[in-house]
């Protein structure tokens, strides 16, 4: 088995633990093992022989602010707002890995397909948003705009690793749609498990996509 399998191996099995420990309700566990998969997910694309050093360093600054994220959202005390941030910093910085190596693209029908899916959520959370409906605006443009231009990317240069980054968004934009409708709109309880595996997924295939 190669070193890049036994990374995402790695990835599964802290990945399966975290959810373990998340669902017992292990404190500790919970904050060793949910930095600890991003990590090795950030040593995946580090170890990738990349094709594109400037897409390389753009995903992984993208993946270093997730873990920064991880780490707020994790926090006992609500830091909500500061994980947003770190995670609409990663987004930026994932939308300027697309568009380095594609350019900005508009086409006609993924730009519809995410606007429709964008109003169908904003039509979901806005009543429950409150105070925070112009930070999750914000948020929701920017993650909606990643999405586009990672499929963009992948009709315009259509490669295994185009392809990987664009299923990428796609997940991290279903992951964090998860994570807002059990914040906003009533806790589930399967909301764990789905939001983290579609999130893992999304950064996996990010990584990925960095190799040639």
């Amino acid at each position: 088995m190669n070193a890049r399998l036994l990374l995402i191996l790695a990835i599964v099995i802290s990945g399966l633990f975290y959810l373990r420990a998340a669902y017992a309700g292990s404190a500790g566990q919970i904050y060793l093992l949910k930095p600890l998969t991003t990590l090795l997910i950030i040593f995946l694309a580090w170890r990738m022989p990349g094709s594109s050093l400037l897409f390389k360093r753009l995903i992984l600054a993208g993946l270093f602010f997730s873990l920064a994220g991880d780490v707020f959202l994790m926090l006992p005390q609500d830091r909500f707002i500061a994980g947003l941030i770190s995670f609409l910093v990663a987004h930026l910085f994932y939308i300027a890995a697309f568009v380095s190596s594609a350019g900005f693209q508009m086409t006609a029908w993924p730009l519809g397909a995410y606007l429709l899916y964008g109003a169908l959520m904003l039509l979901l959370l806005w009543p429950h948003l409150g105070a925070l409906r112009l930070p999750v605006l914000v948020y929701m443009v920017v993650i909606l705009v990643m999405g586009w231009q990672g499929l963009e990317r992948g009709l315009f240069l259509n490669t295994q690793g185009a392809w990987l980054a664009a299923a990428g968004a796609a997940f991290f934009v279903a992951s964090d749609s998860l994570l807002a409708l059990d914040r906003f709109r009533g806790q589930f309880p399967a909301a764990t498990a789905l939001v983290m595996i579609t999130y893992w997924t999304a950064q996996t295939l990010l990584a990925l996509s960095v190799g040639k």
